[in-house]
């Protein structure tokens, strides 16, 4: 049976391939002289995928920290485990808060155009970059310290 601690790991690559995608896809169009804005085909993809990454972050920070309780119960300590934990807290609201103005955005159909588009792929590799920094931190939990995992992979 799938065990708790595992839903984050599984979970939490959705935001990570959603935002670098948003990022590259924005960046390319926006490059291009296309639209990424309001209900335009691109906008409504990038509103879409953002949104999506939003609550793919909400979901992995929650089974996160289930997982990180659950490692702390078995007594695991790590103050990379904390930063890790800061980082996916902050991107999960990062990404809410640019999820719902995305949509609000979408809703109105307010187009941004050049010069000012290229906004929009700039705060998408920031939060690329966001996510980035988290992944590197949930690697060396993994990785280096072998949380969640060490007993599963001793047999």
């Amino acid at each position: 049976m799938l065990s708790v601690q595992h839903i984050h790991p599984m979970l939490v690559h959705f935001p990570i391939v959603l935002i670098i995608l948003v990022a590259a896809v924005e960046t390319v169009s926006v490059a291009l002289g296309r639209d990424v804005t309001g209900r335009s085909p691109l906008g409504n993809l990038a509103t879409a995928m953002i949104v999506l990454a939003a609550l793919a972050a909400i979901a992995s920070f929650y089974f996160g920290d289930i997982a990180l309780t659950i490692a702390e119960n078995g007594g695991f300590e790590s103050d990379v485990a904390e930063v890790h934990e800061g980082l996916g807290r902050f991107v999960a609201i990062v990404f809410s808060v640019w999820a719902i103005v995305r949509v609000a955005m979408w809703w109105r159909n307010i187009r941004l155009t050049r010069p000012v588009a290229f906004v929009m792929p700039m705060v998408s590799i920031v939060g690329a970059g966001l996510v980035v920094w988290t992944a590197y931190y949930g690697g060396k939990l993994v990785f280096d310290l072998g949380v969640n995992v060490a007993k599963a992979a001793g047999g």
